[in-house]
């Protein structure tokens, strides 16, 4: 497949790039830094066995919602078709934390929500107007209830789901598939130091589970996939228990 990769550069997305480039898939990779790009797709490079600038990169920042445009354009300039836009960036930050910072909470909001969801629109209008594809969102478990621990990260993730959800409605028909990923708790650096929580998982069994979604053509990832039915047992569950209960 010919995929862009929007957070390829550390965590599950770098995870998630290096088993797409192992198998062959050619790449073109967004980001915030243009010195991780690079370095991260000449290691995909070694990885792949492939020549030295065989990876594109462009520079793309959820913060920044004028970025998306060139740096979609520039990645479909150079794949040629894209059977496949995955996004894997975003931010998190504890909900003690969030609570403190009013600044952290606007740009956790704005990358997790309005941020990724005007990317995904740019790279919906380019997928369409070749005439379909797939767009692959990472979002979260999180947002499948209001709970204690994830006030504000989980308001933005379900917002983010709904839309992904709305998104596979209206266009499926035209040929765009719609994935949204929902992983639990995966230990990455944005993770470290946090109490881990039962069906922790790698980045390695996340970037699995999202290649077996993508063969399948599922519209929605749990991984885990035992967090399917964790979270159906907690989206059942009375509200006034949900007061008492801390998670």
């Amino acid at each position: 497949m010919n995929v862009v990769l929007l957070g390829a550069t550390r965590g599950t997305g770098r995870a998630l790039a290096r088993l797409l480039a192992a198998r062959g898939d050619r790449l073109f990779l967004l980001g915030r830094h243009p010195e991780e790009l690079t370095a991260s797709a000449r290691d995909l490079e070694v990885r792949a066995g492939t020549a030295a600038g065989a990876i594109g990169t462009a520079p793309c920042d959820l913060l920044d919602p004028a970025s998306a445009a060139p740096a979609l354009d520039a990645a479909f300039a150079a794949l040629g078709r894209v059977d496949a836009v995955i996004v894997t960036a975003g931010l998190f930050a504890t909900q003690e934390a969030l609570e403190a910072d009013p600044a952290l909470t606007r740009r956790v909001l704005e990358a997790d929500f309005s941020g990724t969801v005007l990317f995904c629109e740019a790279a919906r209008e380019r997928l369409l107007a070749q005439g379909g594809g797939t767009l692959c969102v990472f979002s979260s478990v999180a947002g499948e209830r209001g709970r204690k621990p994830v006030v504000l990260y989980g308001a933005a993730k379900a917002g983010l789901s709904r839309y992904l959800e709305g998104l596979d409605h209206r266009f499926h028909a035209r040929g765009l598939r719609v994935i949204c990923v929902k992983p639990g708790f995966i230990r990455t650096s944005m993770t470290e130091g946090l109490p881990e929580p039962p069906f922790a998982a790698d980045p390695e069994r996340v970037a699995r589970d999202v290649l077996r979604g993508l063969a399948r053509g599922r519209p929605v990832v749990w991984t885990p996939p035992v967090w399917r039915w964790v979270m159906l047992v907690i989206r059942l569950l009375p509200r006034a228990l949900m007061r008492r209960l801390g998670f």
